[in-house]
């Protein structure tokens, strides 16, 4: 099958999988679809919003469509790093033998993350960047295709550890759950209070999915989008000479090289899903604000005169 065909083939399996989906997930297109992306783009995602956004719901509703081995690690400050990744046991022959931890898996759900000490988030570090961990001196390759999707809540701040700036940028999206909308919200109370039972199909394999990723690595980027997207990260840091003043007044730090990568690969993903063959400045546009929200750092003035995160990269694109 030729690049072209498998593009095809990749828009009908998405089409499928969002229908799946939404048979339990009312709404939340632009949440959903950037989920897609992180999976297809062979990256890890943070979703953040308040409590009861089914967001544990839609990981859940999503590793079933996908057939794929899951995980939900449910983060709390007395947590361990063995917790996580395993650890090593006596067994009864007296040799130390290695027990799995459960992210041995396809798909992690690493709920409330930030509710767990530095130490017990950087276990994570490692298998995010490596898809590998070690334990006791010995590397272990994790499964592949591995994701972790992290949920945040962003009100609730006692008892919680912001997750490192290092952590932060392994993530190629931060997702912003919103409430639904009114009439989103009669369809979600409808459908959850009765008694109607939902099966969902597997639409993809393991094999599939990592033909896809491969494949949007190899979709060609024009040159000029590839300057677009690296002039868009030059603009978020202060010390460039293609910083824009709201650049200098606002932000402190901007984002590193690895948001240009998740730009063009987020851009690949998206043009792919729909239909195009390579993507445009449209493209880098339609995945830029998840994907610099949590690279970008903004000073007290930006707080003081209300400028959000995403009102800054709004004026910079």
């Amino acid at each position: 099958m030729t690049d072209k065909e498998l593009i095809d083939q990749l828009v009908s399996d998405y089409q499928a999988l969002k229908k799946e989906i939404h048979q339990v997930i009312i709404g939340q297109d632009e949440v959903v679809d950037q989920v897609l992306i992180a999976i297809f783009s062979r990256a890890h995602c943070l979703l953040v919003g308040v409590p009861g956004l089914a967001k544990t719901l839609l990981v859940n509703t999503i590793a079933q469509t996908l057939g794929l081995s899951f995980n939900r690690i449910q983060f709390t400050p007395d947590l361990m790093p063995s917790d996580i990744v395993g650890s090593e046991i006596l067994d009864e022959t007296k040799q130390f033998k290695f027990i799995k931890g459960p992210i041995f898996s396809n798909l992690i759900l690493a709920d409330e993350i930030n509710r767990t000490p530095p130490k017990t988030q950087a276990a994570l570090l490692e298998a995010m960047q490596e898809r590998s961990v070690t334990a006791a001196g010995n590397t272990y390759t994790l499964p592949a295709p591995f994701f972790v999707l992290a949920t945040q809540n962003p009100i609730e701040q006692e008892g919680t550890y912001p997750l490192p700036e290092a952590q932060l940028d392994r993530f190629m999206f931060n997702i912003w759950v919103d409430y639904p909308s009114y009439q989103e919200e009669l369809e979600i109370v409808k459908s959850s209070t009765g008694d109607r039972k939902v099966s969902l199909k597997n639409v993809l394999t393991e094999t599939q999915i990592l033909a896809y990723q491969d494949l949007i690595r190899r979709i060609p980027v024009a040159e000029n989008v590839l300057e677009y997207a690296v002039t868009l990260v030059a603009k978020t840091r202060h010390n460039n000479p293609l910083a824009p003043e709201i650049t200098k007044n606002f932000i402190t730090w901007g984002a590193g090289p690895r948001a240009s990568q998740n730009l063009i690969i987020g851009a690949k993903c998206h043009a792919a899903l729909n239909g195009k063959y390579s993507p445009d400045i449209e493209d880098v546009k339609a995945v830029a604000k998840a994907i610099l929200r949590h690279r970008l750092v903004r000073n007290y003035r930006a707080e003081a005169e209300g400028y959000s995160m995403d009102r800054i990269i709004e004026s910079l694109l």
